[in-house]
């Protein structure tokens, strides 16, 4: 029998390797690049009318007192912080299970004309929405006389 031996394919071969354990990875959700984004951000969508702009964000699993809001200089900054411990024990003193996890999240956007003395936000099924409403800036056509 011949003693078979695996081509060399050098460089190449590595990067083929290096990409389907990539690939096998992104679709097993084994890609750490990817669970770090997600657990240390929260998805926002911003519309915009000609009368306000409206922050989407989800928040699942948050509760409206983990959630603050702050508007600073026509800054948005939207944070969330939670601690959960969950206790698998049947026995307080000898812990069979135990684990803690904490996350705090924190998002800031720009707005340009934005009234924050009537900002409202509303927090249901894990989506807080924010009404930024706009400065009613007078718009109408006016002509400058030249002196």
């Amino acid at each position: 029998m011949a003693n078979l031996k695996k081509y060399d394919y050098g460089f190449l071969d590595n990067n083929f390797n290096d990409f389907y354990n990539m690939i096998d990875s992104f679709f097993n959700g084994n890609d750490r690049r990817s669970s770090l984004v997600n657990n240390t951000t929260f998805k926002v969508d911003i519309k915009e009318d000609d009368e306000s702009y409206k922050v989407i964000a989800e928040m699942p699993g948050f509760t409206k007192d983990d959630i603050n809001i702050e508007i600073d200089d026509d800054r948005l900054t939207l944070s969330a912080e939670k601690t959960e411990e969950k206790d698998d024990s049947n026995n307080e003193e000898k812990y069979i299970h135990r684990e803690r996890r904490s996350s705090k999240m924190t998002r800031t956007m720009h707005f340009e004309n934005i009234d924050s003395e009537n900002i409202e936000a509303n927090l249901s099924d894990g989506l807080l929405e924010i009404k930024l409403p706009k400065l009613n800036k007078d718009k109408s056509k006016k002509t400058i006389e030249i002196k």
